[in-house]
C-alpha cells in the first residue's frame, strides 16, 4: 500500500477569494477525486487548526494500492485540472509518498 500526503500554504488571496475560501474549495474538489479515480482507495484532507509558524495550511492524506496506482492518478486528467488549480492559489508545498 502507499501514502501519499501532501501539505500545502495558501496565497493570503488568489483567484478572488481569501484563502479560507480556496481551502474550502479545494477540500470539496480533492474530496469529489476520490469517486472519480478508481485507483485512488482513501482520501482525507483539511484546514489545519494549530496555527503555529511551523505548521502548513492545509493537508491531503490519500492511499494507493501500488505505486503505478498513484502515477495513474497524478496523471489522470481530473487531478491535473486540480493541480493546476493548486498551483494558483498555494505559495508552498511538502510532499511525501512512502509505503505501509
Amino acid at each position: 500500500m502507499i501514502r501519499h500526503i501532501v501539505f500545502w500554504k495558501f496565497h493570503p488571496e488568489a483567484e478572488g477569494r481569501s484563502a479560507s475560501e480556496n481551502a474550502a474549495l479545494l477540500k470539496e474538489k480533492l474530496l469529489a477525486l476520490k469517486g472519480e479515480i478508481p485507483e485512488l482507495l482513501e482520501a482525507s484532507c483539511g484546514v489545519d487548526f494549530n496555527k503555529s509558524p511551523a505548521a502548513f495550511e492545509f493537508a491531503l492524506d490519500t492511499v494507493f494500492a501500488t505505486k503505478e496506482d498513484l502515477q495513474i492518478y497524478q496523471d489522470h486528467p481530473k487531478h491535473v485540472l486540480v493541480k493546476e488549480f493548486v498551483g494558483k492559489i498555494t505559495s508552498s508545498r511538502a510532499v511525501v509518498d512512502y509505503e505501509f
